[in-house]
C-alpha cells in the first residue's frame, strides 16, 4: 500500500542521514520527492537516482537553510517540477559539540540559523504555497529527543530542538483553519554523520545501546514510518503533536 500516492514532498537536508531515508521511503510510498542540499553535490545526485530508481520523480535543490531565501527558491523549485507541494519535512540541522563555557558564538549563531531559522522560512514558504493551492498540506519538523532533554556538549543545539517542536505547535493552530497539519518528529540517538564522531568512543556508544529498551541504537531508516504516517491521510485528524521515535530511551528512568 503506497501512503503517498500522487503527492509532492519537500525533504532538507537529504543528502545523507535521515534526510537520504525519508526522501527515498516517501519515493517508495508514491510521492516525487524534492530534496534541498548545501553542499553534497554526490550524496543529492546517489539520492535523486535512488528515488527514481523507485519509479518517482526526483529533484535535487541546492542551498543553505540559513539564508531565508533558498526556502523561497526551494518551494518554487518544486512547484515548477511537480506542479504543487504536499509535504515539508523540514529535516537540515547541525550539532557541532562543544562546551557551554567557552562555545564560540559564531558556532552558536550558525546553529541557530541553521536549525532553527532554516525550519522557521522553510516551514513558512511550504506553508504559503499550501494555502495559495487550498487544499492543506502537512509540515513536518525534525526535531529530537533533545528536545526535552540536555546534553552537556549540546547547549547550543537542545534549545534549537526546542524551538522546532514549539512551531509546530504553534504553526498547527495558525495554519488548522487551511486544513495544514503541524507535527515534529522527536527521534533519539540516529547513526549519522551528526555524530559519527562522538559515537566512534566505543564505551560511550555502549553506554548509550544499553540506556536503550530496544538495546540499539536508531538507523536513519527507523525515522521513514513514522515521517511517512505523519504525511499521510492516515494522519489526518493529527495535528501540533510530537511522536517520540527513540527506542524508548526517553522513558528508561533506570
Amino acid at each position: 500500500m503506497k501512503l503517498l500516492e500522487g503527492k509532492t514532498v519537500l525533504v532538507t537536508g537529504a543528502s545523507a542521514g535521515i534526510g537520504r531515508a525519508v526522501a527515498i521511503g516517501a519515493a517508495e510510498h508514491g510521492a516525487s520527492v524534492a530534496i534541498n542540499f548545501a553542499r553534497d553535490n554526490a550524496g543529492a545526485e546517489a539520492c535523486v537516482a535512488a528515488i527514481e530508481a523507485t519509479g518517482q520523480r526526483g529533484l535535487a535543490v541546492q542551498g543553505d537553510v540559513a539564508d531565508p531565501e533558498t526556502a523561497t527558491d526551494f518551494v518554487a523549485r518544486a512547484v515548477e517540477s511537480f506542479g504543487k507541494v504536499d509535504v515539508m519535512v523540514s529535516n537540515a540541522g547541525i550539532c557541532p559539540f562543544h562546551a557551554f563555557i567557552d562555545m564560540p558564538v559564531e558556532t552558536f549563531e550558525r546553529t541557530m540559523r541553521v536549525n532553527m531559522h532554516g525550519g522557521y522560512f522553510m516551514c513558512q514558504a511550504a506553508a504559503r504555497r499550501m494555502v495559495e493551492q487550498g487544499h492543506g498540506g502537512s509540515i513536518i519538523a525534525m526535531s529530537s529527543i533533545s528536545a526535552l532533554v540536555g546534553g552537556e556538549f549540546q547547549t547550543h543545539y537542545t534549545p534549537t530542538k526546542a524551538g522546532l517542536h514549539s512551531l509546530m505547535q504553534s504553526a498547527a493552530i495558525a495554519l488548522g483553519r487551511y486544513n495544514i497539519r503541524c507535527n515534529s518528529l522527536l527521534p533519539g540517538t540516529i547513526l549519522t554523520e551528526i555524530n559519527k564522531e562522538d559515537l566512534a568512543d566505543q564505551k560511550k556508544r555502549d553506554y548509550m545501546e544499553g540506556r536503550i529498551p530496544l538495546g540499539r541504537l536508531g538507523q536513519p531508516e527507523d525515522m521513514v514510518g513514522p515521517t511517512v504516517f505523519l504525511a499521510s491521510d492516515m494522519a489526518r485528524y493529527v495535528t501540533g503533536a510530537a511522536l517520540l521515535v527513540d527506542g524508548g530511551a526517553f522513558v528508561n528512568l533506570q
